[in-house]
């Protein structure tokens, strides 16, 4: 049996036009939103700084050269004094909490602040009532 051949037409590829792929890039982020919708406002805001990326990097790449970044080190060196330069090394090696773990134990601080303040208030009250008895019953 001879199998019939098709003749196979090359595959053309349209580029993509910038509206498309600015619909592809909002269809994509407001999918991410809709799954984690605390993440919207982070997600509008990368959207929105897109184009000024590039621009930036076009700015800031000669100061990332390694002739810049030796003469900069130079110069922290002479100006920067030793203390400022070590805690921002020790600063680079903290971790940091997440957002979630902050707010957990922000919540914990004020529970402890309230119950610590209560107490401290119900001794007061009942230390003034001791004394008054004993000091004034006279």
């Amino acid at each position: 049996m001879v199998k019939e051949q098709k003749a196979k037409q090359p595959r053309i590829r349209k580029p993509e036009t910038v509206r498309e792929r600015t619909a592809k890039s909002v269809a994509k982020a407001e999918s991410r939103a809709a799954k984690h919708p605390k993440k919207r406002v982070r997600k509008a805001a990368s959207v929105v700084a897109k184009p000024f990326k590039k621009p930036v990097r076009f700015i800031t790449s000669p100061l990332r050269t390694r002739p810049a970044r030796a003469i900069g080190r130079f110069f922290s060196k002479i100006f920067v004094p030793t203390y400022f330069r070590n805690s921002f090394k020790e600063v680079k090696l903290v971790t940091w909490p997440t957002r979630r773990e902050t707010w957990r134990l922000a919540f914990a601080v004020l529970a402890f602040a309230v119950v610590f303040g209560l107490a401290a208030a119900g001794t007061d009250i009942v230390l003034d009532k001791i004394i008054r008895r004993i000091v004034f019953r006279a």
